[in-house]
């Protein structure tokens, strides 16, 4: 079931649209923040926030890949290696980061919770690879020590947040 502040929110995303069917990405945006993915009772909420099938719903979390069925961490980190990023040194960059985090040279998640790295085909900038796309915010032209100043930073601010909730 959707919280009040999710129901309010969804609500001004309704209102944008004459077709309720219309809001199901906002709807899953709003769900999935609940803890970075969405369990098989988000989907059945959404589903029923909007009144839709639940396959309606499920087809839409299984397309688009943003929407995340398993636990990632609060941080997602994807690091282009198709081939152009590639002749620019992302897979090394990519394992270099993974042996860093402490991660298997596939990824995986960090064992704080904090970051989920994980390597993507294309993230069009191919010009300024290696790039890394962090929960949708784009880093081009990366470096260990480039990359070692984000993961940092970023750590400062979710230690920030523990302590200001």
């Amino acid at each position: 079931m959707l919280s009040e502040s999710e129901q309010r929110e969804l609500d001004k995303h309704l209102e944008k649209y004459p077709d309720k069917r219309s809001a199901i990405l906002p709807a899953l945006h709003i769900v999935q923040r609940r803890q970075n993915y969405l369990t098989d009772d988000d989907i059945r909420d959404v589903a029923q926030a909007l009144d839709l099938n639940i396959t309606e719903v499920q087809a839409i979390v299984g397309f688009y890949t943003l929407f995340r069925k398993e636990p990632t961490g609060k941080y997602i980190i994807e690091v282009c290696t198709d081939l152009p990023c590639a002749l620019r040194g992302a897979d090394e960059f990519y394992h270099r980061l993974c042996e860093r985090l402490g991660l298997p040279p596939e990824g995986g998640t960090t064992d704080d919770g904090l970051f989920t790295v994980e390597e993507v085909v294309c993230l069009a900038a191919c010009d300024k690879a290696p790039v890394a796309q962090i929960n949708l915010e784009y880093y081009e032209n990366l470096t260990d020590e480039g990359i070692d100043a984000v993961i940092s930073g970023l750590r400062d601010d979710s230690e920030e947040g523990v302590g200001g909730e």
